[in-house]
């Protein structure tokens, strides 16, 4: 692993945006390189602490993923060297952390897909009998397997905003009814196919979240990050139990360390993380990575 980097500052390249962990950049008019900070961010704010490491963990578990599925859903990773497009000494700032990606026009859903109860479809499951409008059978407990994996997508939030889960019928409006199908039945398959991998190597993805773009051609494209322990919840497969919330291979000890912060109301700025929490965080990430990637 390198350094921490907590921030990146290329002047060889313009600067597009920076989100909560990644930071994009123009190469040309139809490329860009992304960035993976060691940033972490949890209930939408970002600790003043990096992890250091996670960035490399991020990606590498990314491009994994990517070629594992692509014969699912074509992606925007490109066949190029990082360090190839930036200046000499930029070159420490993208080392196994950066990805070359083709330029798409992102769609303004997020595709969530869930095959347990967790979270905030827990919540809802417990108000509603059902996970955003999809009804599910009576009797679930908190964890229990959903007797198929279901779609809940979610629009994307601003930096520093929520995401609002929506209706497949609020998406169908949002980009049409033809292509919300297609990205629903598409991230249905990718779930399906990731979460059988997962489970022949200990650990169960309990939901997770996909972005998709389009390309020049109009074609459905997979983007981002994909099937990391920042976009998906891992659970541990043997010590999963119905009625009770595994420990999660991702920020879920962040997350429980935080909320026995003493008057931290989840609003910046965000209380200083001790050195144990910033290492056994990093170590639920690289053991998501070791178990999968193998």
């Amino acid at each position: 692993m390198t350094s921490a980097l907590l921030q990146s500052s290329l002047h060889s390249l313009p600067l597009l945006s920076r989100g909560k962990v990644r930071e994009n950049y123009a190469v040309g008019a139809d490329r860009l390189l992304m960035v993976a900070t060691d940033r972490i961010s949890a209930f939408d704010v970002i600790m003043a602490e990096p992890i250091p490491g996670k960035g490399e963990i991020l990606t590498r578990m990314a491009r994994f993923w990517f070629g594992l599925l692509h014969n699912v859903a074509p992606n925007h990773l490109l066949d190029i060297d990082p360090e190839a497009v930036v200046a000499p000494d930029e070159r420490n700032q993208v080392r196994g952390r950066a990805m070359v990606v083709k330029r798409l026009k992102p769609l303004p859903v997020e595709a969530v897909v869930r095959g347990y109860l967790a979270g905030s479809g827990w919540k809802d499951y417990q108000a509603t009998g059902a996970v955003c409008g999809v009804a599910l059978p009576k009797g679930l407990k908190l964890a229990s397997k959903l007797p198929a994996p279901i779609f809940t997508p979610a629009t994307k939030a601003e930096l520093g905003e929520h995401d609002e889960n929506i209706s497949f019928a609020q998406m169908e409006q949002a980009i049409g009814a033809e292509l919300a199908a297609q990205v629903r039945d598409i991230s249905i398959t990718l779930y399906q196919r990731a979460a059988d991998y997962a489970a022949a190597r200990g650990i169960l993805i309990a939901d997770t979240k996909f972005e998709f773009g389009l390309d020049e051609s109009g074609a459905l494209t997979l983007m981002d990050e994909v099937l990391t322990p920042d976009s998906s919840r891992f659970w541990p497969a043997d010590t999963w139990l119905e009625g009770s919330s595994p420990p999660s291979f991702d920020k879920q000890f962040l997350r429980d360390w935080l909320e026995g912060v003493p008057g931290w109301n989840k609003q910046p700025p965000p209380p200083a993380l001790p050195a144990d929490v910033i290492e056994h965080t990093l170590a639920r990430y690289r053991e998501a990575l070791e178990r999968l990637t193998a």
